[in-house]
């Protein structure tokens, strides 16, 4: 994972970080009204999605146990834990008013998300990408997937460390984006089902298995690129890029990000 050389700490002029400070904190939290949807659709998702893992049995599990690897089950287990971590604190991650007004736990739950949610679930992704049960263009998309939402998270994280705090937003939205992925696959998937399953005996000649590969590989692919290409529009051409512009890399307020 490729990362540029650490950069001496640059420390912002007072004026220049009140003046800063002030216009991120000109919203208040209730204008903000996408912070309160995000929450509730990760909370409701991860009380759905995550009992039958904290149960332990592998008889409860949504995802088919593929003949060639053992040990996919507690793999699966720990990548959604973790995964479950990782979606419960991005979205206060994301919320600049928490941003600015609780700083210190800005940065805790940011290593949270980073250490106890991002890294085990992305590294037990790759693991159980190799071996899904659901063909090999649902593999790629699963392995490429969990590769870019370990780097773009490790890159944020390292931006943060070198006090380059405007680079860090930029890499944890992406990071973000990925992190959310996970709801929008669900959705993809009910939407291809409904299109697909009436042309099983057709298209499909009957199989099933051909049936849920097709789906699998669909949702997959859709599931996190579409909402990468969404927030890096979002980045290019929204609000974070009119932040960019306004200050130079190493020279936003230090509450950004984690220290």
């Amino acid at each position: 994972m490729r990362t540029t050389t650490d950069l001496p700490d640059v420390q912002p002029r007072p004026t220049s970080t009140a003046a800063s400070t002030g216009r991120t904190l000109g919203r208040k939290w209730w204008q903000r009204p996408w912070i309160a949807p995000l929450a509730i659709i990760s909370i409701l998702f991860v009380a759905f999605s995550l009992p039958p893992y904290l149960s332990l049995n592998p008889e409860r599990s949504r995802v088919p146990q593929p003949d060639d690897f053992a040990a996919h089950y507690p793999f699966l287990v720990v990548h959604v834990v973790f995964g479950a971590v990782a979606l419960l604190t991005t979205w206060l991650q994301v919320w600049p008013w928490f941003r600015q007004r609780h700083p210190v736990a800005h940065r805790l739950i940011g290593r949270v998300y980073v250490f106890g949610g991002v890294l085990p679930a992305g590294l037990t992704g790759l693991v159980i990408g190799v071996f899904t049960p659901f063909g090999p263009v649902a593999r790629m998309s699963t392995v490429l997937l969990s590769l870019l939402w370990l780097s773009f998270t490790v890159i944020g994280y390292r931006r943060a460390r070198q006090r380059r705090y405007v680079e860090h937003r930029r890499w944890m939205i992406r990071s973000f984006a990925l992190t959310a992925s996970t709801i929008t696959n669900r959705l993809w998937g009910v939407l291809a089902y409904l299109v697909l399953a009436p042309q099983l005996e057709t298209t499909f000649e009957g199989s099933e298995k051909m049936l849920s590969w097709t789906i699998a590989g669909l949702t997959t692919w859709l599931g996190w690129v579409v909402p990468l290409l969404i927030a890096e529009w979002w980045l290019e051409r929204g609000e974070s890029a009119r932040h960019g512009a306004r200050l130079p890399a190493t020279l936003a307020p230090p509450s950004l990000g984690p220290a």
